[in-house]
């Protein structure tokens, strides 16, 4: 019996239902497991995704682009394939893809964490033949605190800056990790500004049912005296930017799991690195892994040959693939399509 996914040059493909899972070409059906750019592109003639990612890949792919959603674990029969998505708690509307066919049963993850972030979603391991995970901090080094200690942290650096007469300019993914900081932040301790980019996907997360506040964007008409003691909360394209230099005197501090390792903070000019990541750690990967119960697993980014090689060591099918996904990258914010200068 053929495979029921195969890897091709324009992406994760099941034959047997024609439809392909997050390419990077165009295709005539695809199935998005979340709208990061990385794995949600323009082109596809017909997108099958999450209610909740409606809104948002409307934002970044076209208003009029052709979409289905679903809910979790909804099932839809496309040609003799039972197709369902269920919870990845990467970001808000993230899921992973379930496909039934003939008695297989495979799983693509797309990107995916354990922690229960209070907006994202839990997780939900599938009990599946086949698993396609990341591993974008597939090495031992990377373990997560519990997320409370991490805000507890991003709290009392901005009442320290606060005392200080500084502004306080937090790093992070616009589409993810600023509304899981937003949701999380005690907003008595000050007036907390958005970044343009972040604050057209908050708006669209809102339209869409999202539970967030609605935040003000750094504009013209924001006074320097405004900005002083405030949480300005942008993406990483901004740091280079002119548009920083309003808010000077401030402190820069970067939320990215690349934050663990040493010197990142230092590469990335930071005075303050939290170590904040929306993927997996290494534990939650290899947890995620065993509750599947799944003997073959692919490995698509991240640490691939090292993570795939452990699995092996552990009795599993493990196999590097080579796509065009992109994890959490260290240099570069993954969500410059929605920017805009402010």
């Amino acid at each position: 019996m053929k495979p029921i996914i195969e890897f091709t040059d324009r992406g994760l493909f099941c034959p047997p239902a024609n439809v392909y899972i997050d390419p990077w070409k165009p295709v005539d059906k695809a199935i998005i497991t979340h709208a990061h750019s990385d794995h949600a592109r323009w082109g596809m003639k017909h997108y099958l995704s999450h209610h909740d990612s409606e809104t948002i890949l409307r934002l970044r792919l076209g208003q009029d682009i052709s979409l289905e959603t679903l809910a979790f674990n909804e099932t839809v029969d496309i040609s003799g394939v039972k197709v369902s998505l269920h919870p990845a708690g990467h970001i808000y509307g993230s899921a992973q893809i379930r496909l039934e066919y003939k008695g297989q049963i495979a799983v693509v993850s797309g990107d995916y964490k354990l922690e229960d972030d209070g907006f994202s979603g839990q997780f939900e391991p599938v009990r599946c033949h086949s698993f396609v995970t990341e591993s974008t901090f597939g090495l031992p080094i990377y373990s997560w605190k519990p997320q409370p200690s991490i805000m507890e942290e991003i709290h009392e650096w901005w009442l320290g800056n606060q005392a200080q007469n500084k502004t306080s300019l937090l790093i992070a993914y616009s589409l993810g990790k600023s509304q899981r900081i937003i949701h999380q932040l005690d907003r008595a301790i000050g007036t907390v500004y958005l970044h343009g980019a972040v604050y057209n996907v908050n708006n669209a997360l809102i339209a869409g049912g999202a539970e967030l506040p609605s935040l003000p964007k750094v504009s013209a008409e924001v006074s320097k005296e405004d900005l002083r003691k405030a949480l300005v909360i942008a993406p990483s394209s901004a740091l280079n930017s002119p548009w920083v230099n309003r808010f000077r005197p401030f402190s820069t501090g970067i939320a990215s799991g690349w934050m663990m390792v040493r010197g990142a903070k230092r590469r990335r000019a930071a005075d303050r690195g939290f170590v904040m990541s929306d993927h997996a750690d290494w534990p939650g990967l290899n947890q995620a892994i065993g509750a599947t119960g799944a003997d073959t697993i692919y490995v698509t980014h991240g640490f691939t040959s090292v993570f795939s090689r452990w699995l092996r060591e552990q009795g599993k099918q493990a196999y590097e693939v080579e796509t065009l996904y992109s994890g959490e990258t260290e240099d570069n914010d993954e969500e410059v399509a929605t920017s805009e200068p402010s």
